[in-house]
Formats: structure tokens, sequence, C-alpha cells
């Protein structure tokens, strides 16, 4: 059985969103508007903008609040800042390097120590050779 819509039918409208950032800018114009004191200008913003007093009253509510802070977020892991991701690098560069000249500091110290004795060897021996 196949079923016709008839003018009866009532057309739900699907809830509307608008992201923070448009709240905020919406209400900061508005903001300007009053303080200008010009007739009719908050009005002519709703209506341009299609928007009810009531909805502005809930946005200015939720900006006072902090609401609005947060929704201007969006989800998920924050974006990596390129000085920060440079400046790790760098870091462990620095630390890798500062290892390798410690192991270098150590070669050259323990290569100087075995120059010393063979040093001190030849010497004996070459003594005891020129006194035999």
């Amino acid at each position: 059985m196949m079923t016709t819509m008839t003018e009866n039918t009532a057309v739900r409208r699907a809830k509307r969103s608008w992201p923070a950032k448009y709240k905020l800018q919406i209400l900061n114009e508005i903001d300007t508007a009053k303080a200008t004191e010009e007739p009719g200008a908050v009005g002519e913003i709703l209506r341009r903008e299609n928007l009810y007093s009531s909805l502005i009253s809930e946005w200015r509510n939720q900006r006072d609040t902090g609401a609005l802070a947060g929704l201007g977020n969006k989800g998920g892991r924050p974006p990596v800042d390129p000085t920060r991701a440079e400046l790790a690098r760098l870091r462990k560069e620095l630390q890798r390097s500062q290892t390798e000249l410690n192991t270098a500091d150590e070669l050259i110290e323990a290569q100087g120590k075995v120059s010393a004795l063979l040093q001190t060897l030849f010497r004996k021996s070459a003594d005891q050779n020129s006194t035999s």
C-alpha cells in the first residue's frame, strides 16, 4: 500500500547548528550595532541571518559562561607546532652529539695513556739494550 503526503502532514525542519566562531562573530556584530544606538540595527542583523532574539540570548549566556570558548576547539590531537618539532629534533641531535663527544674524549684519554705506557716501555727497553 502506497502512502502519499497530504497538505496536513507536518514537515519537520532539521535542527540548525552554528559553529562557535560564527556565534561569536554575530554576537560581536550585535554588540557593535547596540553601541551605535542606531534604531533597528540589531533587528536588521537578525533578519539578515534569519535568527531569533531568543537564540541570541542563549548564545550570550554561552559566551558569558565560557561555553563558546570550548566549542571552538576541534576534537582530536592538537596540531603540532613546527617550532616545537624542530626544537625536539635539535635537542635529540644535541644529546647524540654530546654522547659521541664524551666517547671520543674517553678514547683520546685512553690513547694518551696507551701512548705514555708504550713510550715508557720503549725507553725501558732502549735503556736495557744500551746497558747490555
